[in-house]
């Protein structure tokens, strides 16, 4: 947007020869010291009703609400930096010095163009800055003010911050499940939400007592209860860890995160910090079994009714000579789908239906010969091990790779397979009827 007028009176101290085409900068900040001061509508308004008045021709208006505290990070501010570059205008308008900058970054960037002579004024409500040493220092001056303003301002938020933790007052947004006291008087105290903490302390006992998982919560937060928080968003599965972990709901909290400051917090607590203790037990127990029992084709299917991982389970059967059978199974995570209509697979058959696919594919677009030559090089310093003639060696010009392949899916270890199809760079989708390569 552009709004200008027509200069017909000269700037004074300037030559006659100098036309000043000001941009008039407005900017609302958003610090909390700055809250009364003008909207940016009405220092445009005051702003143009002196450029009237004196006569100054405003060839362009500019707007923005960025905070100043930081360097770069107004995008309107560095626009009219580059356009001054450019010689689209000389000068500025704007209501204060402080509207232009709280940083050292940007006052220089300002300071550097009165210096090269790109920008020939900067014109205030009160003040006038030209390529004049005392009037260059009075604006430095302004703009380390306005700094020293911001310095202190964070100095005094952090001491009442911590003053407030002290007094066990939660300084943030509640977690969810309480919620923010909204009374003036009562800053910083948080209240048990009544139609959201029971369901918190119920993700805790379930947890605890019945060896939830926290995806086993994640569904039934999502799909039985259609949980969601004071904002209307249902829990995400990374959230539902974060409330389980939180100390908050047994009445303790660090302030801030991660600073080893920790406070007794004012706010009524939904569980026990007994319980807390046995749902940190029972997640510890949950991450071991997930880090320790690993299986050869999980990463690398995909369900093909709805597009959820897939994950194994194992189970052990006592035989009847007192041996113990172990079975590994296959099926959807119903990550996507939680109603998914696929069944679990026993890894036997799953092997089968890969080898029907290593029957139908090219071996040589996959880049494994360099490892059969490392697998028979292998087997071959075996043989020289144990005495076998060399004659009867095997080398990668006389074994056939699909061979190769299918002896590593059926006798290979876990680690092997998962490598071999990993190498092969394949996706598979699984269903209840085969696998089928995902284009």
């Amino acid at each position: 947007m552009q709004e200008t007028t027509t200069s017909r009176i000269a700037t004074p101290q300037l030559p006659a020869s100098v036309r000043l085409k000001y941009c008039l900068y407005a900017r609302k900040s958003t610090e909390a010291e700055d809250r009364q001061a003008l909207s940016i509508e009405s220092q445009i308004k005051e702003m143009l009703e002196l450029a009237q008045k004196d006569g100054l021709e405003v060839v362009e208006t500019k707007r923005e609400s960025h905070s100043s505290k930081e360097v770069g990070q107004r995008p309107v501010f560095n626009e009219m930096i580059n356009e001054v570059r450019e010689g689209k205008y000389n000068a500025i308008l704007t209501w204060a010095p402080d509207r232009l900058s709280r940083n050292a970054g940007d006052l220089g960037s300002v300071v550097d163009l009165i210096d090269q002579k790109l920008l020939v004024e900067i014109r205030t409500h009160g003040q006038r800055f030209t390529n004049n040493p005392n009037e260059k220092f009075l604006l430095m001056i302004l703009g380390s003010q306005a700094k020293l303003e911001n310095d202190n301002r964070v100095i005094n938020v952090k001491r009442g911050l911590r003053t407030r933790v002290e007094m066990g007052l939660w300084p943030t947004t509640a977690p969810t499940g309480y919620l923010n006291e909204k009374l003036t008087d009562r800053k910083c105290y948080v209240i048990v939400d009544p139609d959201r903490s029971d369901v918190i302390k119920q993700m805790f006992e379930k947890v605890a007592n019945d060896h939830w998982s926290g995806r086993k919560l994640y569904h039934w937060l999502k799909f039985e209860l259609n949980y969601r928080t004071n904002r209307n968003h249902h829990l995400a599965l990374s959230n539902v860890y974060l409330i389980l972990q939180n100390h908050f709901y047994y009445g303790r909290f660090e302030y801030p995160r991660n600073s080893g400051n920790w406070y007794t917090g004012k706010h009524t607590p939904l569980i026990s910090k007994e319980l807390f203790d046995r749902v940190q037990e029972q997640l510890k127990r949950d991450h071991i079994n997930r880090e320790t029992r690993e299986f050869a084709f999980t990463k690398l299917l995909t369900c093909g009714l709805c597009g959820s991982g897939i994950t194994a389970g194992e189970r052990y059967k006592k035989l009847k000579d007192v041996t113990v059978s172990r079975y590994v199974y296959y099926g959807c995570t119903r990550s996507r789908d939680l109603k998914c209509l696929s069944q679990y697979l026993r890894e036997e058959i799953l092997i089968e239906w890969l080898l029907g696919i290593v029957d139908t594919i090219d071996m040589n677009q996959f880049g494994l010969k360099e490892r059969l030559k490392e697998e028979l090089e292998r087997f071959n310093k075996f043989q020289t091990m144990v005495g076998l003639e060399k004659s009867k060696s095997a080398t990668a010009s006389n074994v056939d790779l699909r061979t190769f392949v299918k002896y590593i899916l059926k006798e290979g270890s876990m680690l092997e397979k998962r490598e071999l199809l990993s190498n092969m760079r394949i996706k598979l989708l699984l269903t209840k009827d085969g696998l089928t390569l995902q284009k």
